[in-house]
């Protein structure tokens, strides 16, 4: 049994927390394992070479560049977060996380995916830059406002998620300790206390829908006016040069998103979702963007994909 290797600690809050993993499919763990696994080496494998490319390449130091370097950096943490222990509790049957552990992984897991929002925000504002503004382009996203950018989509993830930590602190947990998931999460960890989570379910909509709504309202409005300002150039030629700059981050943005919202809205409302089908898509929510993330930039933007095919062939 999972719980005899744990104390059964009464305490305000346990010293350890078990996760279980995927409920019900424990003897399926060493096999599920296996795609994880690879898509989580994809997922190091491309975001790494799209840094390496970029960082060594001075022609690829602009402004649509660095910002695809942020979010290959955030991607590459995003997907750690999680799935090196998901592996070992899947292949080496390492259930066990401490409490302070646990609340590491969580307030890593939610803040990094909300600068991960925030950098594809920027990403939206650098498209409408360089379409609507084309003439003020790399005055306005220098790399010091570049750095900047940056530096506030981490910021703004810490602060929103920070809260987090103290409102699972309040929490009683009268001994209990096991988590049906294969990482720990805000609202995860809630549900195992013995008092009033209601703050917590507020706090969590709140931020879900102040953050993540936001920034995809935010998006949805640069390109609407990357679109009327696209349909009022002369030639379809421009047009369609237009659109093919924004083809790759609006492919990254549904990407990221509909996954997300989908594990987000049937964890809170679909009661009837079956709950391993719950945990697979929150496993999936943080690793098929950075596994795809790379291979839609270099499929769709020329000077990626010249860049990889030299760094492959060997050529410098």
């Amino acid at each position: 049994m999972l719980s005899a290797s744990v104390p059964n600690n009464t305490a305000f809050h346990p010293s350890t927390f078990i996760l279980l993993g995927i409920p019900g499919m424990q003897d399926q763990h060493v096999w599920i394992a296996i795609p994880f696994c690879s898509m989580y080496v994809l997922a190091l494998v491309g975001n790494g070479t799209i840094l390496y490319i970029i960082m060594t390449d001075r022609a690829l130091h602009e402004p649509m560049y660095l910002f695809l370097c942020l979010l290959s950096i955030t991607d590459l943490v995003l997907c750690s977060t999680t799935l090196p222990k998901m592996l070992t509790i899947f292949w080496l049957r390492s259930h066990v996380i401490s409490y302070q552990g646990c609340l590491t992984q969580m307030f890593f897991v939610h803040a990094v995916f909300a600068t991960e929002s925030a950098v594809l925000l920027a990403m939206a504002f650098d498209r409408y830059v360089a379409i609507c503004r084309p003439l003020h382009y790399t005055s306005i996203l220098n790399v010091a406002i570049i750095g900047k950018i940056g530096l506030a989509c981490v910021v703004r993830g810490l602060l929103f998620v920070f809260p987090f930590v103290i409102l699972i602190e309040r929490l009683p947990f009268c001994g209990h300790h096991i988590i049906p998931h294969t990482y720990c999460e805000h609202m995860g960890i809630a549900k195992l206390a013995c008092a009033s989570i209601k703050p917590n379910t507020i706090y969590g909509l709140t931020v879900a829908l102040s953050i993540t709504g936001m920034d995809v309202v935010l998006i949805a409005t640069s390109y609407i006016l990357i679109l009327q300002t696209v349909l009022r150039l002369p030639s379809k030629d421009a047009q369609f040069r237009a659109f093919s700059t924004c083809g790759a981050h609006v492919c990254v943005i549904l990407v990221f998103y509909i996954p997300a919202f989908f594990s987000f809205f049937t964890h809170r409302f679909g009661h009837q979702v079956n709950p391993q089908v719950h945990i697979v898509l929150a496993n999936l929510y943080l690793l098929v963007p950075p596994v795809l993330n790379p291979l839609v930039y270099g499929i769709n933007t020329k000077q990626i994909r010249l860049r990889i095919f030299d760094f492959l062939m060997g050529r410098r």
